[in-house]
């Protein structure tokens, strides 16, 4: 890429309405600006995020972040190259609502049209923010989606190994909403944790048992629930103490879990690519306990340690108009037939995961 090229990226793929605008060369981006509007408020009383609900605050609040965002690079859509949204994966009602406000901008300006893989998108990151050569190992590790990667260029990605059931920040959220914690539950849980007994509670280390890279949490979280239950008969209730070792405690588990399967994916890794660094991506990754574990375990394997600041980790716009301008740099485009994706692998060769579902695996 020689070439300096101007995108103006659109997510819309959970609760977290995003457009930003990025001008970039030769693998390193500038953000010229990131507008992110949350939901959380909507969806606190729920424990979780209600698709209808995330939709609907999409399509009142994107043509704002957009025009915010443009903004804030002090640009028109004159000034832009190509327009990138999220085309999937995701909840389908807000994937729909970001590429219909794409559909019609590049209609209107004339500007063409890129549709991103939101796991490319967290993917590629690294680059934007460190300029990191390909190839490179990346643990997205997020609300939704759990994986490792074997980054090979802006299209071609090899999956290494991946959760079966719940994702680390899905079992995050569960287990803040069985402690009565709230939502989002990530931030919370490790807020707990801080004044917890993290050796209290021998929670299971989920598939240590099994010499490949999967992961799974849904019975790291049943075994909780089955903890604050015995408590509750013992007892009669727990106490604040209680819940914050079992917060503790269940952080220690996934952040060893965590450390031992990026430990194996960087061994698996050297036998598909030449290269020699980690990076971590997603919501999760900004959790102390898990990110310092990673980074030890990186540098016991003697491999770099690559993670972009939090804000560019969670979902943003700024990734989406990354990776479409990764693929606008190759002359990749699409056209208005370009249709919303509910589950879209990156790495279309490799089996779906178990627990995948009829229609097919998510990532």
């Amino acid at each position: 890429m020689t070439q300096t090229l101007t995108i103006l990226g659109i997510e819309s793929s959970c609760d977290d309405t995003a457009a930003a605008v990025v001008r970039g060369q030769d693998a390193h981006g500038e953000v010229l600006s990131s507008i992110v509007v949350g939901q959380e408020e909507l969806h606190a009383a729920y424990g979780g995020v209600v698709p209808e609900i995330a939709a609907r605050a999409h399509a009142e609040q994107l043509d704002i972040a957009v025009e915010k965002a443009l903004e804030d690079a002090q640009m028109t859509l004159n000034d832009i190259d190509a327009i990138a949204v999220t085309a999937g994966p995701g909840l389908i009602g807000g994937v729909v609502s970001g590429m219909m406000c794409a559909k019609g901008l590049s209609a209107g300006s004339g500007r063409p049209l890129i549709g991103v893989n939101h796991l490319a998108g967290h993917a590629l990151t690294p680059r934007m923010t460190d300029g990191i050569a390909f190839p490179y190992l990346m643990l997205l590790v997020s609300g939704g989606h759990c994986q490792f990667l074997a980054v090979l260029s802006e299209t071609e990605f090899r999956r290494i190994g991946g959760t079966i059931d719940d994702a680390p920040g899905e079992a995050f959220d569960k287990t803040a909403k069985l402690l009565g914690l709230g939502y989002p539950g990530g931030p919370l849980v490790e807020q707990a944790a801080v004044n917890g007994d993290e050796k209290r509670f021998k929670f299971p280390r989920p598939l240590l048992d099994r010499p490949d890279c999967d992961l799974s949490f849904s019975g790291l979280k049943t075994a909780l629930r089955r903890a604050r239950d015995l408590l509750i008969a013992d007892q009669g209730g727990i106490t604040v103490q209680d819940r914050n070792d079992l917060c503790a405690s269940f952080q220690l588990a996934v952040a060893d879990t965590l450390a031992e399967k990026t430990r194996r994916a960087i061994i698996a890794f050297r036998d598909i690519a030449d290269g020699n660094t980690l990076a971590v991506a997603g919501g999760v990754a900004a959790n102390q306990v898990i990110a310092d574990k990673l980074r030890e375990t990186a540098r016991d394997q003697d491999v770099g340690f690559v993670s972009p600041p939090l804000k560019y980790c969670t979902d943003n716009g700024a990734m989406i108009a990354w990776a479409g301008l990764e693929r606008f740099a190759n002359g990749d485009t699409d056209d208005m037939t370009l249709s919303a994706r509910p589950r879209w692998p990156l790495d279309q060769s490799a089996t779906p995961m178990l627990g995948s579902g009829k229609k097919g695996a998510k990532a």
